[in-house]
């Protein structure tokens, strides 16, 4: 999607409040590479991203903000916990595979849009198997009217099973047995290849298909499988996966505070932390990872690196790395009027999703201004009296004040239940006011 950077800050106001600077910052940071994209091969390998390092609290919009633009402009991205990984030699998952994962990612990306792109043949051919299994072959012998009547029952069938009056018919139909595919992207990609020759191999000892019985309405989904399969081109898909891996892919690097070490430490040979900082330092730089389906090269992959950064400094990475995240932004606290905005003014907000929940069981919700007040309020009061976790504690404290409606939803069918700051004070205050019991309920 060719977005100026207006236009994607203008897109991430609908679902982020406030934070100005990380969305104009990682806005820039996706026009540079459309810009990019259109230069000379030469000047291309020369221009290298400018990775981004997001510096603040739990819950005030690092990982939505990279997360929705990746969705926004289809591309390839994976969230990844810094912590999770251990350096090459001790057990654990190793750096590489965080690539091989976006490899994972773009692949599922990109055939679902093969999938949409050749929608009508799929579906023309889902319709042909089960058309077959309901008419009854035509003699090769048949004469010319007899052919022209098979033909136009043909489209007669076939009407009848786009409108659905076949749907609750009984067939029996094929489905080719599937090989396991191995995607354990923390084994080696040699390992997983001999694994998958195993598996086809074995799977070859039993080549015939599995016949079953079911509904026509079962079918038509049991069949799109079999007919992604013969109609897509897997090779071109990988190879327009890898390409995109490369040119487009996202890595956003979470909690990369917890492997920097304090000079003050003594934790300094710990195998989670200043190791992990020294194998990550080549992927992030530019080098060639290589995966099952191909090698990839990580010199043009953005990594947006985050974390909170309470108890150490970004000057606490090695400074190796510290120079691989050139872009630096601080996210601000969420104060009580974001916390509102967040309830009231935000696409698909909680409030949204909440009325659109108990609307299933014809409950009609609606939330006094003066309620969505009281639960921001309380809400940054909870995160001042216990840990800030920021726009999360939103979940907790409207979770707590629709609990007993949720639970007897069944007591309320049909009628309207409004919500004002009356009972937000009467399930939360006595909460709020005991900090240790807000510790534990909120």
């Amino acid at each position: 999607m060719n977005m100026i950077p207006k236009e994607t800050v203008a897109y991430l106001d609908n679902y982020i409040i406030g934070q100005d600077k990380a969305k104009r910052t990682i806005a820039l940071a996706l026009r540079s590479r459309h810009r990019r994209m259109q230069l000379s091969q030469e000047l291309q390998d020369e221009i290298m991203p400018k990775n981004i390092l997001m510096i603040g609290s739990t819950g005030v919009g690092k990982t939505e903000i990279s997360r929705r633009l990746a969705k926004m402009m289809n591309l390839p991205f994976i969230k990844v916990e810094a912590s999770k990984f251990t350096e090459v030699g001790f057990v654990g998952r190793d750096v590489e595979s965080m690539i091989r994962d976006l490899v994972i990612t773009s692949i599922r990306l990109v055939k679902n849009e093969y999938q949409e792109k050749n929608e009508s043949a799929i579906e023309a051919y889902v319709l042909n198997k089960i058309v077959e299994k309901l008419l009854p072959p035509l003699p090769s012998l048949a004469n010319e009217s007899k052919k022209e009547e098979y033909k136009i029952s043909k489209e007669r069938m076939k009407e009848k099973v786009l409108s659905g009056a076949m749907d609750d018919r009984i067939i029996e139909i094929e489905i080719p047995k599937m090989t396991m595919e191995f995607n354990d992207t923390n084994m080696s990609p040699d390992m997983a290849k001999v694994q998958e020759s195993f598996s086809k191999m074995f799977s070859s000892f039993n080549k015939e298909d599995t016949k079953k019985e079911i509904r026509v309405k079962e079918a038509k989904i049991a069949l799109r499988h079999e007919a992604s399969e013969t109609l897509l081109d897997m090779d071109a898909i990988t190879k327009e996966a890898l390409k995109r891996t490369e040119q487009g892919g996202i890595v956003f690097l979470d909690e990369i505070d917890k492997i920097a070490v304090s000079s003050k430490s003594e934790g300094r040979n710990d195998p989670s932390k200043e190791g992990v900082q020294r194998d990550l330092l080549p992927i992030v730089e530019g080098s060639t990872v290589t995966t099952k389906y191909g090698a990839i090269k990580t010199d043009h992959i953005l990594f947006i690196a985050a974390g909170a950064f309470h108890k150490v400094k970004p000057s606490d990475l090695i400074p190796e790395l510290q120079g691989r995240f050139p872009l630096r932004v601080e996210l601000e606290s969420l104060t009580e009027e974001v916390l509102y905005k967040i309830l009231s003014q935000t696409k698909n907000s909680l409030l949204r999703q909440y009325e659109a929940l108990l609307g299933v069981e014809d409950v009609q919700l609606e939330f006094d201004d003066s309620a969505v007040k009281a639960m921001a309020h309380l809400s940054q009061k909870a995160n001042e009296k216990t840990e800030d976790i920021g726009a999360r504690r939103l979940h907790t404290v409207l979770e707590k004040v629709l609990e007993d409606i949720s639970f007897d939803a069944d007591q309320y069918c049909g009628q309207k239940v409004v919500i004002d700051a009356d009972l937000v004070h009467e399930k939360l205050d006595i909460i709020i006011e005991d900090e240790d019991t807000s510790r534990y309920i909120l």
